[in-house]
C-alpha cells in the first residue's frame, strides 16, 4: 500500500491532490467499469461500500416503503432502513440463499417493496451463496413486481472453494440492478473505498447528492487504490486472503463439530462468516457475557433479526489465527454449558 501510495503521488500529482469529480478517481472508476463490462457513468467510488448503501438507500427508499430483505442480515442494513422510516420485510434463506417461494408470496399476498437487498456471496451474518437458479428466479420477480434489487457485494473475490457465479448484474437485462462493492475485504478495511454500479440515471442523481454532501471524495485513497489494483498487488492480496480464510474456515467447522456437535451450521465457500443455531434450550444473551468471560467474542443472531435468533451466533473467523480457533471454540462450549437450560 506504501509503495502503490508512492506510485499514485508520481504518476497523478494533481489529480492526487486537486479536488476530484463526486463519482470518484476517474482512472478507477475506468477500471471498476472495465472489470463488471459497463460504462464509467455507471460507476460511483464511495467512501466505503457502507456510503453506497446510504447513497442508494437515500435515493430509491422514503419514509413508509416497503423493503425486502434477507433473514437474517447486515445488522447495519437492517438499522439504516429502518431509521429511515422503511417498512422492512425479512424473507428466509437457506443454504442457497433467499427462500424464493416466501419472497413471491409476499409479493401475490400484495406488498409491492421498492427495493430488495440481497448479498448474494458470503452473505454477511449467515456465510451462504446464493444459487444461480435463485439469482435469475429474483430478477424474473424484480421485473414481473417493478423493484430495484440491491446487490450488496463486497465479499464476491474472496471465495475459497467452487466456482465463482455470475453476478446479478450481468445477469441482468432490465436496468433493475443496483450493484455494490468494496476494496475494504482485498486491500484493507482502512482504505475505506466501496463503488457502486447501476443505471446511469441513478448514479448521476446519487453523484449529484455526493456533490453536496462532501465536495470531493477521498482523491489519495481511491488513486493508491487504482495504482494497487493495475500494479497486480490486488491479485496476490486476493490470493493471500482466500488461503488464510479458507483454512480458518476449515478449522473452525471441525472444532464446531468436535465441541459443540449439537450445533447446526452451513460451511462457507468464501468470505468471512460462519452462522450457527445452537439447541433450543440456549438463549445466546447469555452466552455472550458467558463467552466475554473465557476471552472469546461472539454477536447475537438476534442483532441481525427484526425478530428472532435467540439460540444463533454469528462468528468471524478473520481476525483469529489458526492455532486459536480450536481454543476459543472448546472456550465458546464451555460457556455455553454454563448457561445451558
Amino acid at each position: 500500500m506504501k509503495a502503490a501510495a508512492v506510485r499514485a503521488f508520481d504518476a497523478d500529482p494533481a489529480g492526487v491532490t486537486a479536488y476530484g469529480p463526486a463519482g470518484g478517481y476517474l482512472p478507477l472508476r475506468e477500471w471498476i467499469a472495465a472489470k463488471h463490462g459497463v460504462d464509467v457513468d455507471q460507476v460511483l467510488v464511495t467512501n466505503g461500500s457502507l456510503q453506497a448503501d446510504a447513497f442508494l438507500f437515500g435515493q430509491l427508499v422514503s419514509a413508509g416503503d416497503r423493503v425486502v430483505v434477507e433473514r437474517p442480515t447486515y445488522d447495519r442494513t437492517l438499522a439504516n432502513l429502518r431509521s429511515m422510516g422503511a417498512v422492512v420485510h425479512q424473507v428466509s434463506t437457506g443454504p442457497d440463499g433467499i427462500d424464493v417461494e416466501e419472497l413471491r408470496a409476499l409479493l401475490v399476498s400484495g406488498v409491492r417493496p421498492v427495493l430488495a437487498h440481497l448479498i448474494p456471496n458470503f452473505q454477511n451474518p449467515s456465510g451462504v451463496t446464493l444459487s444461480l437458479e435463485k439469482r435469475r428466479a429474483v430478477l424474473e420477480l424484480a421485473r414481473e413486481y417493478g423493484f430495484a434489487v440491491f446487490e450488496d457485494d463486497p465479499y464476491v473475490d474472496i471465495r475459497f472453494r467452487g466456482e465463482p457465479l455470475p453476478s446479478m448484474l450481468s445477469l441482468d437485462g432490465s436496468g433493475v440492478v443496483v450493484h455494490a462493492s468494496s476494496f475494504t475485504k482485498t486491500v484493507c478495511p482502512g482504505v475505506r473505498v466501496g463503488y457502486l454500479v447501476g443505471p446511469k440515471t441513478v448514479i448521476a442523481e446519487v453523484a449529484a447528492k455526493a456533490t453536496s454532501l462532501y465536495i470531493s471524495p477521498g482523491m489519495v485513497a481511491q488513486a493508491t487504490v487504482h495504482q494497487f489494483c493495475v500494479s497486480g498487488d490486488l491479485e496476490a492480496s486476493i490470493k493471500t486472503v482466500r488461503a488464510a480464510l479458507a483454512e480458518r474456515a476449515s478449522v473452525l467447522a471441525g472444532s464446531l463439530r468436535r465441541h459443540l456437535p449439537e450445533a447446526r451450521f452451513t460451511e462457507p465457500d468464501g468470505g468471512y462468516f460462519l452462522w450457527v443455531e445452537l439447541p433450543e434450550d440456549v438463549d445466546v444473551a447469555a452466552v455472550v457475557p458467558a463467552a466475554t468471560e473465557r476471552g472469546v467474542a461472539v454477536v447475537k443472531g438476534s442483532d441481525f433479526l427484526l425478530e428472532g435468533g435467540r439460540h444463533a451466533l454469528r462468528l468471524a473467523y478473520s481476525a483469529v489465527t489458526v492455532d486459536q480457533i480450536d481454543e476459543g471454540v472448546r472456550r465458546l462450549a464451555e460457556a455455553v454449558a454454563s448457561v445451558r437450560g
